[in-house]
């Protein structure tokens, strides 16, 4: 199952770039296959999480040994298995006029 191989770190400084996370992993013991720090698609920065894959489950529950809760760059780490990604619901809605769209009044 690929999700167990997947792990989601969160808690990481806005200032954290791929490469300063893979040497702070590979220092822990485990190399990870592929690295990827999420940021917003407006501005490129940094969301403060990522997620972190391995070849195998065995690698990825090391990864979780050695990472959770450790501090790295004055923050610590919040590293747990990646959940599978829910559907959205369609958000409308929000503001004044939420549920009076089609109404001038």
């Amino acid at each position: 199952m690929e999700e167990q191989k997947k792990l989601y770190i969160g808690n990481l400084s806005y200032d954290t770039n791929e490469g300063d996370l893979r040497g702070f992993i590979e220092e822990k013991g485990v190399t990870p296959s592929e690295i990827r720090i999420i940021s917003d698609k407006y501005t490129g920065r940094s969301k403060g999480f990522g997620f972190v894959e391995f070849e195998t489950e065995e690698q990825a529950q090391a990864a979780i040994d050695a990472l959770n809760e450790q501090e790295f760059a004055g923050r610590k780490l919040t590293v747990n298995k990646a959940k599978k990604m829910q559907p959205r619901k369609d958000n409308f809605g929000g503001g004044r006029d939420s549920g009076y769209r089609n109404n001038r009044y």
